[in-house]
């Protein structure tokens, strides 16, 4: 599970720390579950007990969002509500690697002119439950990962985000958008091996505003923050999303968001 450290930090009822045990990691797939399968109709494959799991779990820290006002199933300490699953470069090198390479070439991110100083941080698997679906909740993640950030060095965050459905041209405005005015510098983009181009619609043929106000609200949020996002998109039928790899450099962390964030920007 890797090493737990001091994140604790509270907003109203709710608290965000790293998983302690597995207990708590059985809770998160389970709240992982309810998101993907039941609310988004990702695909089960071979899944037993109604719980999303796969082998990088173990190798993966996960972070936790506490309703400590409701009586937990799993967890002592409340219901978990929120998730984020972080993989470091120094842990992933030493295993399976990391999950986003199954779909986009990271090379660029792991050797190259685009390398940055610190560790490379995967973030994924990203979930909240529909009622807690708040600025509270996603600020509290984001404060988790900051700790998480300076208690490990980490230089560069990246992973996959997703826009619902399997038809990229559903989002035809939104993902050209990115391809117009978003993606990474060249020596920190990755590319996705097999999937369709960013670029659905010419620029200028769609309204740029609507086609931001269009974007899913994690990847708005990660712009906001000043991450930029890879080349291509990779269609996931199993679970139900076009993927984009977003590359945010810790050191590029907009000043707005850098206080958010706990780091220097």
């Amino acid at each position: 599970m890797g090493d737990v450290i001091g994140i604790e930090k509270r907003q109203r009822r709710l608290a965000v720390r790293l998983a302690r045990d597995a207990t708590d990691l059985a809770a998160v797939q389970r709240l992982r579950w309810q998101v993907f399968f039941e609310e988004m109709g990702a695909q089960a494959q071979g899944l037993l007990d109604e719980i999303d799991a796969d082998p990088y779990d173990a190798l993966c820290d996960h972070l936790l969002v506490i309703d400590e006002d409701q009586p937990g199933t799993l967890v002592a300490d409340g219901q978990v509500v929120g998730t984020y699953r972080l993989l470091r470069e120094s842990v992933a090198r030493a295993a399976e690697g990391f999950y986003s390479a199954g779909e986009f070439d990271l090379a660029p991110l792991l050797a190259g002119e685009g390398r940055v100083g610190g560790e490379l941080l995967e973030l994924g698997r990203s979930c909240v439950l529909p009622a807690f679906r708040t600025s509270a909740t996603i600020s509290l993640l984001w404060r988790g990962i900051a700790d998480y950030i300076a208690a490990h060095d980490i230089g560069l965050m990246f992973g996959c985000a997703s826009f619902p459905g399997t038809d990229p041209d559903a989002h035809a405005p939104a993902l050209s958008l990115l391809a117009h005015t978003c993606l990474a510098p060249a020596g920190q983009r990755p590319r996705v091996h097999h999937g369709v181009a960013l670029e659905r619609l010419p620029r200028g043929s769609y309204d740029e505003r609507r086609a931001m106000l269009a974007l899913p609200p994690l990847i708005k949020g990660y712009l906001r923050c000043g991450a930029r996002f890879g080349d291509g998109a990779f269609i996931d039928h199993a679970f139900n999303t076009v993927d984009v790899c977003v590359v945010l450099p810790v050191e590029q962390i907009s000043q707005r968001y850098a206080t958010r964030f706990s780091v220097a920007a």
